[in-house]
Order: C-alpha cells, then sequence, then structure tokens
C-alpha cells in the first residue's frame, strides 16, 4: 500500500493546479504595475531602483511622447494577433467539429453503436460501459482537449502582447527590470497552461467517473481523446502561426534589411507590424498549445497504461494518479524556480541574462529529481504489476522514479546540446558564420553539415531513456519518461515566452524612436531569447518522440497486434510510407511560407515604391494589407498539411489494415524525430 492515502491524492492535485494559478494572476499583477500611460510613467519618479535617470531624460527626449508610441504600437500588434487567431479559431473549430464526428462514428461502430455492456478487454470477467457511450465520452473529451489547447495559446498571446511595450519602457530604467518584466509575463503563460492543463484534466476524469463508475478500463480510454484534442489543436496552431510568421518575417527582412538597408523593425517598413504579430501568433500562441498537447498525451497515455495494470485492476487511485501527481509537485519545484530569477537574485548586466536562463533549467531538474523521489515513495507501494504486451511486469516504486528521472535528465541534455548547435557562444555556429567569407554557398553547406550533426546526441539520449525505462515498466515506463521531460514544462514555457516578448520590445523601441542604448538592451534580451528558444524546442521534439512511442505501445497493444514484422510486405510498406510523410508536410508548409512570402514581398515593394515620402519618413505605411496577407496565407494554407497528419491513420488503417497502419506510425515517428532536430 501506498503511503499517501485516496483522500490526500484528490486534496493534492487540484491545490497545486489552483497555486499555480494564483502564482501567474500574481506575477501579471506585477507585472501591469508598469503603466503604458504618460501620466502614470511620470508619476513614478525619474530614478531607478540603481539611482539612474531615464535614457530619455539623459538624451532630451519627449518622455510623453515615447510612452503614447509604445502604447499605440502594442495595441496594433495585440490586434493583429488577436484578429488572426479568431479567424483561425473559426476555420479550425469547423475542421475539430467534423473530425469529432468522425471519431464518434468511427469508436461506436466499433461494436455496431452498441447500448449493451461488453466484456472487458484486460479485465477477464468483469463488463465494461457501452461502447456507443465510450465513443460519446471520448468525443467530449477530445472537444475539452482542443478547447483547452486553444485557450491555453490564446491567453499566452494576450499575455504576450500585454507585456511587450511594458518591457521596452521597463529597459529605460535597465536591462534587470527588462529582464524581470518579460520573464515574469513568460512565467504567466507557463503557470496558466500547466495548472490549467491539470485541473481541467483532473476535473474530467472525476466528472467521467460519475457514469462509469468502477469500469476503469473505460473512463481511462474515453479519457485518451483529452490529448488527440490538445495535440490536434496544437497541429494546426503551430503550422498556422509558423505560415504567419516566416512570411512576414521573410518579406520584412528581404525589401527592408537587404534591399532598403534600413534598420530591423524600422517604423518605415509596411510588413513591421506583421513582423511582430508572427511572434506573438507563432512562437507564443502555436509553442503554448504545442507543449500543451505533448503533456496532455503523455498523461493521457500514462493514465491508459496504468488503467488496465495493477493500479487500475485493483482500483489503487493513489497509484493511477501518479503521473498527476508528477505533474502537481512539477507545478510547485517550477515555482521555487522561478523566484530565483525574479527575486532571490538580481540582473545588473547583460552578460547575466543568458546564464540565469540556463540556471532555471538546472535548478528545476535538480529540484524536480528530488521531487519525484519524494513523490513516487509516497504515492507507491513498493510492488506493483505494469501490464505489458499481455502480461504483467512487476516493478518497484523505485524503478519507476529512475523512468521519470532519465526522462528529465534526458530533456536538460537535449535542451543544452541543442543550445551548444544553435549558440553563437559556441564553434558550430561561429564555422558557419565564418564559412560566409567565401559567400553563400558554402554557408549553406556548413548550415546544412550543422543540422545534420545536431542530430547525434539527442537521438542517443532518446534512445538510453527509451532502452532504460522500457526495460523497468514497459510502455508505462516510457510514458512517465515523457512526462519526466515536460515536468517542468511551466519552467520552459516562461522561457520559451520570453523570447517572442524581448524581440517584440525591441521592435517596439525601434518603432517608437527610442536611444539606441534601450535598443541594445532589449537586443541582448533577445539573443539569450533566442538561444533557449531553441532549448525549449528540444525539450519538446524529445517529449513527442517518447510521447508518440507510449501511444504507439497503446495502439498495438489495443489493436492486438503482437509483432510488428519489418520483413511482412505490408509493414514494410507502410515504413516507408510512413517515413516518407514528414517530408510531405515539410514541403507543403515550406511551399505555403514561400509563396505567402512572395506575396509579403511585392507588397513591401509596391508600397516603397508608390507612397510619396515612406523613406524619408513623411508617408506612413499601411501595416493592416501586411497584416491581411499573412492572415489569409496562413488560414488558407494551413488545412492541407493539418489534413494530411489527422487523415492518414483514418485511411491506411481503414484501407490497407492495421498491419500497414502499425508500419506507417513507426516510420513517421522514427522520421519525424530526425527531420525535427535537424531543422531547428
Amino acid at each position: 500500500m501506498a503511503i499517501l492515502s485516496a483522500l490526500a491524492t484528490e486534496v493534492l492535485i487540484p491545490v497545486a493546479g489552483v497555486i499555480g494559478i494564483a502564482f501567474a494572476v500574481v506575477q501579471w499583477v506585477l507585472v501591469s504595475r508598469v503603466k503604458l500611460s504618460p501620466a502614470a510613467a511620470a508619476a513614478g519618479g525619474s530614478k531607478n531602483d540603481y539611482g539612474d535617470y531615464l535614457i530619455e531624460e539623459e538624451e532630451g527626449l519627449n518622455d510623453h511622447n515615447v510612452v503614447v508610441k509604445c502604447a499605440e504600437i502594442q495595441n496594433a500588434i495585440s490586434e493583429g494577433a488577436t484578429s488572426f487567431l479568431f479567424t483561425e479559431y473559426q476555420y479550425v473549430g469547423i475542421f475539430m467539429s467534423i473530425f469529432a464526428v468522425v471519431i464518434f462514428l468511427f469508436l461506436g461502430s466499433v461494436e455496431g453503436f452498441s447500448t449493451k455492456s461488453q466484456p472487458c478487454t484486460y479485465s477477464v470477467g468483469k463488463y465494461c460501459k457501452p461502447a456507443l457511450f465510450t465513443a460519446l465520452f471520448s468525443t467530449a473529451s477530445f472537444l475539452l482537449g482542443a478547447i483547452t489547447s486553444l485557450v491555453s495559446g490564446f491567453l499566452g498571446m494576450k499575455i504576450a502582447t500585454y507585456a511587450n511595450a511594458r518591457t521596452t519602457l521597463e529597459a529605460r530604467k535597465g536591462v534587470g527590470k527588462a529582464f524581470i518584466t518579460a520573464f515574469r509575463s513568460g512565467a504567466v503563460m507557463g503557470f496558466l497552461l500547466a495548472s490549467s492543463g491539470l485541473v481541467v484534466l483532473y476535473i474530467t476524469i472525476n466528472v467521467f467517473k460519475l457514469y462509469y463508475g468502477d469500469d476503469w478500463e473505460g473512463l481511462f480510454e474515453s479519457i485518451t481523446g483529452y490529448g488527440l484534442g490538445g495535440s490536434s489543436m496544437a497541429l494546426f496552431g503551430r503550422v498556422g502561426g509558423g505560415i504567419y510568421t516566416k512570411a512576414a518575417d521573410v518579406g520584412a527582412d528581404l525589401v527592408g534589411k537587404v534591399e532598403r538597408n534600413i534598420p530591423e523593425d524600422d517604423p518605415r517598413n509596411p510588413a513591421v507590424i506583421a513582423d511582430n504579430v508572427g511572434d506573438n501568433v507563432g512562437d507564443i500562441a502555436g509553442m503554448g498549445s504545442d507543449l500543451f498537447g505533448s503533456y496532455a498525451e503523455s498523461s493521457c497515455a500514462a493514465l491508459v497504461v496504468a488503467s488496465i495494470s495493477s493500479f487500475g485492476i485493483n482500483h489503487d487511485f493513489t497509484g493511477m494518479c501518479y503521473p498527476l501527481l508528477v505533474s502537481s509537485v512539477g507545478i510547485i519545484v517550477c515555482l521555487i524556480t522561478t523566484l530565483f530569477a525574479t527575486d532571490f537574485f538580481e540582473i545588473k548586466a547583460v552578460k547575466e541574462i543568458e546564464p540565469a536562463l540556463k540556471k532555471q533549467l538546472i535548478i528545476s531538474t535538480a529540484l524536480m529529481t528530488v521531487g519525484i523521489a519524494i513523490i513516487s515513495w509516497l504515492a507507491l507501494p513498493a510492488k506493483f504489476t505494469i501490464f505489458n504486451f499481455g502480461t504483467q511486469k512487476e516493478v518497484s516504486n523505485w524503478g519507476l522514479f529512475f523512468c521519470v528521472a532519465i526522462g528529465l535528465w534526458a530533456g536538460l541534455i537535449i535542451g543544452f546540446v541543442t543550445e551548444y548547435y544553435t549558440s553563437n557562444a559556441y564553434s558550430p555556429v561561429q564555422d558557419v558564420a565564418d564559412s560566409c567569407r567565401t559567400g553563400a554557398a558554402t554557408n549553406v553547406i556548413f548550415g546544412l553539415a550543422l543540422g545534420y550533426k545536431s542530430v547525434i546526441i539527442p537521438i542517443f539520449a532518446i534512445a538510453v531513456s527509451i532502452y532504460v525505462s522500457f526495460s523497468i515498466a514497459a510502455m508505462y515506463g516510457i510514458a512517465v519518461a515523457a512526462l519526466g521531460m515536460l515536468s517542468t514544462i511551466a519552467t520552459g514555457l516562461a522561457i520559451d515566452a520570453y523570447g517572442p516578448i524581448s524581440d517584440n520590445a525591441g521592435g517596439i523601441a525601434e518603432m517608437a524612436g527610442m536611444s539606441h542604448r534601450i535598443r541594445e538592451r532589449t537586443d541582448a534580451l533577445d539573443a539569450a531569447g533566442n538561444t533557449t528558444a531553441a532549448i525549449g524546442k528540444g525539450f519538446a521534439i524529445g517529449s513527442a518522440a517518447l510521447v508518440s512511442l507510449a501511444l504507439f505501445g497503446a495502439f498495438v497493444s489495443r489493436a492486438g497486434v503482437k509483432v510488428v514484422d519489418v520483413l511482412s510486405p505490408k509493414v514494410f510498406i507502410g515504413l516507408i510510407v510512413g517515413a516518407m510523410l514528414p517530408y510531405w508536410f515539410s514541403a507543403m508548409t515550406m511551399k505555403s511560407v514561400g509563396s505567402a512570402a512572395l506575396k509579403m514581398v511585392e507588397e513591401v515593394r509596391r508600397q516603397f515604391n508608390t507612397i510619396p515620402g515612406l523613406m524619408e519618413g513623411t508617408g506612413k505605411p499601411d501595416y493592416a494589407t501586411c497584416v491581411k496577407i499573412s492572415t489569409d496565407a496562413s488560414i488558407k494554407e494551413m488545412i492541407p498539411p493539418g489534413a494530411l497528419v489527422m487523415l492518414t491513420p483514418l485511411i491506411v488503417g481503414t484501407f490497407f489494415g492495421v498491419e500497414t497502419l502499425s508500419g506507417v506510425l513507426a516510420g513517421a515517428l522514427v522520421s519525424g524525430v530526425q527531420t525535427a532536430i535537424r531543422l531547428l
């Protein structure tokens, strides 16, 4: 028996979620104290905490005009991002509703839409709830996961656009003040997403339990829809936001920086607002939905396997909720870790920014290791069994601790290796930069080689994690290893969101005509954010690989596939086709970005050529048209890649059977991980 009682578990999980949400609200209140009105800014006094006057006052600039301009630019960015997301969600909502109907029809038709109780698949001699109601609840949880993912992305975007100008204004007082504002804003998003995801999933489980009662096999099978809904929404958020931001980025830079030789984020550039909007809809809303999808999938995969193991068979609620308890501990650990960046230590120089962000990852990982050990000791019995492809494998609580811990530390390794290959502080990027001396051709060759080489260590880290965790606890071990990698998601998302917020802050400083010294400070913040953002992407890819494997194991178990034999023609054909799918998907998205960027370049050129006084600064660019080009292109182009991913398993499984489908899924998993890391 576990030391932690079922009642304590029922209290601990929602309390941790509520604490996380409350902490996010506190951080938001602290950020909101930076006012975007000239009167409020003036009331704060002219000196900052380090005894320095505002840069505007030193250089004789009009502080009133600076604040007003910052507020206007922030409003334009916020309106553009909100407009895009509302449009995107309308189209995606229609697609998701149709897909929900498809899910219901497929699941309901398994037993001919029967309303009679069915013999349980894994609990011999027991009866489970009717297939029709499992289909209904699965569809409901799918929609709930999609809505939670949608809200997470939207709130992240609103927080980022709320904080960008405030970060700019705080940069007048020093780089430390600006860092705290940007990081606190990122923490709001991180804690809201992690906490709301946990609370909504926990509430869903308890509401569904009112109907399912002791049928935990059916209960947690229906809960899997929550993860599918979250990851499906993340797919569209990532693709749509990615097309938007890259189209605007390419259009703004090619014409503005290359052809017209004007600075980045210059207000004369017609695509500058679209570029800043893109940072929010792609890197904030898209990344938020993406990590929420991985988090929900890993939780659901672990719960499904646990439900047909001794936890589910013996109705051990505390053991069953072990994945949720790990996430709960993660929220508390991330809360303590965040205080190290915002309250315990102060950033006083540019060179301290990047180390402070890296320390967040190291501190959270170290504290989380201790937290996992404690919760494994309290929540798990000394010995229990885990379902392993038709048999029950005996596992110890410390064995499961090791599975979660190896996933956690593998994530840190992947993150730092990713940083090594993407930071200009290390030789790989310096070699690529040095290759530019002989022209673009050698630069491209070095860049491609660097991308390929960056795959090696992360793949070995993922491989070791898979082997060790599977050896200890079968597919459940892999699922909790993925959860371990995502257990510090609140800190990871705070660091991820910090980057685009700092990037926007620099753009606002440039457009508002603020001192070059402020732009230097925001650029320093942004440079650190770009590096740590790559770390966040590494975490996302690593966890997605482990989650995908855990879900693949759940699929072959549920489909009754004993062995995936690569010598079978059906499986081998599936492997080849599956390995091709990431390239097909990448081709579709890259072509979409190219088409949208072409339209953007033509529009920016047209405005520079036809609007009188635009280059001189006396004419005003038409920002709205560029925003519309990116919005229309991303909405139009995101559906085909999304449909490819979501419909392929249905089509292959229906027409070619589960053997071929198992090959397609395995091929796509192996190929997709390599491609994702290489293109970081």
